[in-house]
């Protein structure tokens, strides 16, 4: 079990997360431990609220982002068929094509461009990945600048075989096309290890040392002046966004939507419904043996836990 840092201010009012600063770190720690830090409104607007009081806070010059509990965040919760955003998305009880689209594009009320609000700040942010990194929360994960995982985390999207469609679009744009083809099409999971070694993260270590590395890595950054450093992000986030991520970001949502409308998915949230996520699940995953089906050495340590 590993101890959170020592929180110089906290911030209180949030409802999924939690936000402290120390020694010119803030730290974003997601806190709904008991669902594996998955997704539900209202994360997305305090992800970036809190990330928007980073970047004010002269006193921050570099940002942590990590989850409470056994996982950083496995995905969106859909355990209720999503129904947290139906005013979003539906019409009369039916999805509603034309607001989904027009909700999961807008910056201004997207999900996934309120988690980008990582990617554009100014300062770097680090993601501490341990446990389950799935789904959209993998999406999240990689949006930032550096991310560190224990050896043991498992990072994938499962919705590439049901429910779901790339969304940040940050899996495509940190692997080449080979290793990109290959986890979009099978969904499959990487350890913590495997992600390293493919470059879809920085490195990984045992979880033992995930909170000194990942404070190591800050301490260095934060002795960068904060120009330079805001500097270096920008050159290359530029040069990604030439090669087309705002496109991406808007066909992916679009896609995702429809993903989650076709007459499979309706049956597989009919399934979650009337048997449980987890029947729906082992049905998704059985073909392959991971996620769910996953032996005990193919899944992260369940008692590798972050407190906050």
């Amino acid at each position: 079990m590993s101890q959170g840092p020592v929180a110089g201010t906290d911030t209180p009012g949030f409802e999924t997360l939690l936000y402290t600063v120390a020694e010119e770190v803030a730290t974003i720690t997601l806190n709904r431990p008991d669902s594996l830090n998955t997704i539900v409104p209202p994360m997305p607007e305090e992800v970036e609220a809190a990330v928007e009081r980073a970047v004010a806070d002269r006193a921050v010059k570099v940002i942590v982002l990590r989850g409470a509990g056994r996982a950083f965040c496995a995905g969106y919760d859909f355990g209720g068929g999503f129904h947290h955003w139906d005013e979003q998305m539906t019409t009369d009880g039916e999805w509603d094509p034309g607001k989904d689209f027009a909700f999961s594009t807008a910056p201004a009320l997207a999900p996934t461009q309120k988690l980008m609000s990582v990617w554009r700040s100014p300062k770097p942010v680090i993601a501490q990945v341990h446990g389950w990194c799935l789904g959209g929360g993998s999406d999240f994960a990689l949006c930032a600048d550096l991310v560190i995982a224990s050896e043991d985390a498992r990072i994938g999207t499962p919705y590439s075989r049901m429910w779901g469609a790339y969304l940040s679009g940050m899996w495509l744009y940190r692997l080449g096309l080979t290793k990109a083809k290959e986890y979009a099409l099978t969904g499959k999971p990487l350890s913590g290890v495997e992600a390293a070694e493919v470059e879809l993260i920085n490195r990984a270590v045992p979880f033992d040392q995930l909170e000194e590395e990942v404070a190591k890595t800050a301490r260095q950054l934060a002795s960068i002046p904060a120009s330079q450093l805001a500097a270096m992000k920008l050159v290359v986030n530029h040069a990604y966004e030439n090669m087309g991520l705002a496109s991406t970001q808007t066909l992916g949502p679009i896609l995702d939507g429809l993903m989650r409308n076709t007459p499979d998915a309706k049956r597989f949230i009919e399934l979650a419904e009337r048997e449980g996520v987890a029947a729906a699940v082992a049905r998704r995953d059985l073909p392959f043996g991971d996620y769910s089906q996953a032996g005990p050495d193919e899944k992260p340590d369940p008692g590798n836990v972050i407190e906050p």
